[in-house]
């Protein structure tokens, strides 16, 4: 009799290990899982934190570009107005002249 119960405790051991075998297993991939779940959760955050950033950057650059642009063009044009009063006051001169000619010399 105690060869049947020392086979039938064996037996159970071995069920037992087979058992718990399963049991770490499932263990195991579920944390596999959780670990792949969370590492691809962590990727959204920084990617979505990394376009955040990247959107700051792009409106802080846009708004640099525009106030150049702006700038630029406000130089650009007061340089445009400087030559156009400088060519008229160096040719109003010479109107005048062809004026006061022009009304002198026609009589009428």
């Amino acid at each position: 009799m105690d060869s049947l119960r020392g086979q039938g405790g064996i037996q159970m051991l071995l069920t037992a290990e087979q058992e718990a075998g399963r049991i770490v297993s499932a263990a195991r991939t579920a944390k596999l899982a959780r670990m792949k779940q969370a590492k691809d959760e962590a990727e959204k955050e920084m990617e979505e934190y990394r376009s955040r950033l990247e959107e700051e950057y792009q409106t802080q650059i846009s708004g640099t570009e525009q106030e150049a642009a702006a700038k630029r063009l406000e130089e650009e044009t007061d340089g445009r107005i400087q030559n156009l009063k400088d060519s008229s006051s160096k040719v109003s001169k010479e109107i005048v002249k062809m004026l006061i000619k022009y009304v002198t010399t026609t009589g009428v």
